[in-house]
């Protein structure tokens, strides 16, 4: 599909992406196309539970939701422009109630240090704090856990809510820590979580990017200092984010360290 590319990111949105691990897209349907996605999405659980991977099938408007300008546009930027749907779809309902998870990283415990794989989750109607939002701990994306020793962890200091409006799109990279949270308000939660992979490697960049900042990046990047990290873990930290930056702009020389060039 053409996309314009003003609805692509700009070298400070890939920045903040690549350093705390999400972003939130809003896209601008009007309230009713939400409502018939709610709406839908009832009927569908009433008439055979909850359909899995078959949720795009039974509800087709999601399509138009990951097709819209602003959240192509951020796929493009992140995974490159021949960013493929993943099979793997799901509708998370959280009925009132429902007592939330634990923190976790999706899939088995096998990481990367690059952008390969997003989750990209819709809100068909607005999240509220007492509707158990989405929680997320940035700068966590290349921080690898045990799922058992994960479990054991409660509230953090710097812990981000989805508590977002109803057609945003919140992307993640696919390592982030995430959970959902406890729902005590009075109606079900929904969120569609939606799977994008990369299926080539960079060339060069798929964002707005300015020629002219490429080389003052690792300046930046140093600039940026998670407040969960010690001078040793935000010292790993710079050192795979300009691998990534540079990875992502189709280096293939990329630099299995840059402690020559770090201040």
């Amino acid at each position: 599909m053409t996309l314009d590319p003003q609805h692509l990111l700009d070298d400070d949105g890939m920045k903040r992406f690549i350093t705390q691990g999400y972003l939130v897209v809003e896209t601008d349907f009007p309230p009713e196309f939400h409502q018939e996605v709610c709406r839908s999405i009832e009927q569908v659980f009433a008439r055979r539970g909850n359909p899995g991977n078959a949720i795009l099938e039974e509800v087709p408007a999601l399509q138009e939701v990951y097709d819209h300008p602003a959240v192509r546009g951020a796929l493009v930027s992140l995974l490159g422009p021949q960013v493929r749907m993943n099979p793997h779809r799901h509708c998370h309902a959280s009925p009132p109630g429902m007592r939330g998870q634990q923190w976790h990283q999706d899939d088995v415990n096998k990481r990367h240090h690059r952008i390969e794989r997003v989750l990209a989750m819709y809100y068909p109607h607005d999240i509220t704090p007492e509707l158990g939002p989405t929680l997320l701990m940035p700068y966590t994306a290349f921080r690898n856990a045990p799922t058992a020793r994960m479990a054991s962890y409660g509230t953090f200091v710097d812990q981000v809510a989805l508590t977002v409006k109803a057609g945003s799109v919140a992307i993640a990279h696919y390592d982030l820590w995430h959970r959902a949270s406890p729902n005590r308000g009075g109606r079900t939660r929904y969120m569609l979580k939606f799977l994008f992979d990369r299926t080539r490697e960079p060339d060069r960049p798929s964002w707005r990017a300015d020629p002219a900042r490429r080389d003052g990046m690792l300046t930046e990047f140093i600039g940026v200092w998670p407040p969960t990290d010690s001078q040793t873990d935000a010292y790993k930290h710079r050192v795979i984010w300009m691998n990534l930056w540079n990875w992502l702009c189709g280096d293939a020389g990329v630099e299995d360290s840059i402690i020559d060039r770090y201040p």
